[in-house]
């Protein structure tokens, strides 16, 4: 990383509200992605839902998509549609390593539909959700 990659972060991240509008959007992509390659498979019937294998690449697929575009890109393509950006604390772009642990912790961020995400977050002076507090990681606003 250069000098050049660091920018300035603002003190406060995004809120839970745009997070949340990227999420559906994420999601719906995940969503749609999931269903094609499951017919593809010829492993759905006609209420499309997966069990066992193919489950199981399902969840592969989301932890895949987010540590990858958020590891190399800074941000999955509902981020990038809501104008977020994850970044680390110190202004450098986010790295694969924190993009894996951030994505490990949805897990425990979408409990109970992602109010123990939202509750960190609130109770966090950079609206921080458990995945970012431990990589030193922030969603913020993009132009």
């Amino acid at each position: 990383m250069n000098a050049s990659d660091k920018i300035i972060v603002p003190t406060a991240g995004a809120g839970v509200g745009i997070r949340a509008a990227a999420t559906v959007i994420d999601g719906f992509i995940l969503m749609v992605t999931t269903a094609v390659m499951a017919v593809i498979s010829g492993t759905v019937d006609s209420s499309i839902q997966l069990d066992g294998l193919p489950y199981f690449y399902s969840l592969l697929l989301g932890f895949c998509y987010y540590s990858y575009f958020e590891g190399l890109h800074g941000a999955t393509p509902g981020k990038l549609l809501c104008g977020l950006k994850v970044v680390k604390t110190d202004g450098f772009p986010c790295d694969l390593r924190a993009a894996v642990v951030r994505t490990i912790c949805r897990i425990i961020d979408g409990l109970f539909g992602y109010l123990v995400g939202a509750v960190l977050v609130w109770t966090s002076t950079r609206n921080q959700r458990l995945g970012d507090r431990l990589t030193n990681t922030m969603v913020i606003r993009v132009k």
